[in-house]
């Protein structure tokens, strides 16, 4: 389909055919976190840096667009839930696919929670959306975790293998997971899941060097990119920081020449 492989173009890098979004939906689950606040300046720092894509929901499409400097990839976010609900696994579908279309989104991106009560209704939901997105040539990015109250570790690598096979079964065209924390375990995660997987960058890390240090770890484990939120926005210099993950998820540079670029 030559509609989803033109708006695949705009949200993988065409040389290395690897991608670094920049999730910043995290105002639907957790507030206005510091760093996303000023939507339109986040996503100036972060195309500048070298980012190919953004991901947010719909209300925050008009107040992103900019109408000026590098142009960066738009995937709209229809799954939502917040940290106030007593439920907050829960994800519910806050928006279609063709609204995505409407607001000239270039994918559009679930979440699901494999563990979580109701995960049933989250993998309904997401076989629809495929659907609508296979009907529309929109790609898919399907955000994979293992949350729930008998979830003990997120990131053990049979799990991770288990929600990357799901989000590939289901028909999504890209799958986001959480990293392993292990170059060779998360290879097994790789291996396991047919469409191209990417790396969730989760909670705030300590360092640069471990931020910068997953990434690589992430890619020579054959992940096709990481979808990096706080570590990138939080960070003292937003610019600085997509630029050297540019440098590993693009051009296969190491940590200590990335980490350079941060000064």
């Amino acid at each position: 389909m030559i509609g989803k492989q033109i708006r695949l173009e705009r949200i993988f890098d065409r040389e290395s055919r690897s991608a670094l979004i920049v999730p910043m939906d995290h105002g639907m689950s957790e507030g206005p976190l510091p760093g996303i606040i000023d939507i339109r300046d986040t996503i100036d720092k972060v195309s500048h840096g070298g980012a190919t894509a953004i991901v947010i929901h719909k209300g925050l499409v008009e107040f992103g667009h900019r109408g000026h400097g590098k142009d960066i990839g738009l995937i709209v976010h229809i799954s939502a839930s917040t940290r106030l609900s007593p439920t907050p696994n829960s994800k519910v579908l806050v928006a279609g696919v063709e609204e995505g279309i409407q607001l000239g989104a270039d994918g559009i991106s679930i979440h699901v929670n494999i563990g979580a009560e109701d995960d049933a209704k989250m993998l309904e939901d997401a076989g629809r959306v495929v659907r609508d997105c296979r009907n529309w040539g929109m790609p898919l990015l399907a955000m994979m975790y293992p949350r729930g109250k008998d979830i003990r570790d997120p990131y053990d690598v049979d799990l991770l293998r288990h929600v990357a096979r799901v989000g590939a079964e289901l028909g999504a065209d890209v799958v986001k997971v959480n990293y392993t924390g292990d170059e060779s375990t998360f290879h097994e995660v790789v291996k396991a899941c047919p469409a191209p997987v990417l790396i969730a960058g989760g909670p705030k890390l300590t360092s640069d060097r471990e931020v910068l240090g997953m990434a690589k770890g992430a890619m020579n484990a054959g992940a096709r990119g990481i979808s990096i939120g706080r570590n990138i926005w939080q960070h003292r210099d937003p610019v600085a920081m997509t630029s050297a993950l540019s440098q590993i998820v693009f051009r296969n540079g190491e940590v200590e020449d990335a980490m350079k670029l941060l000064g």
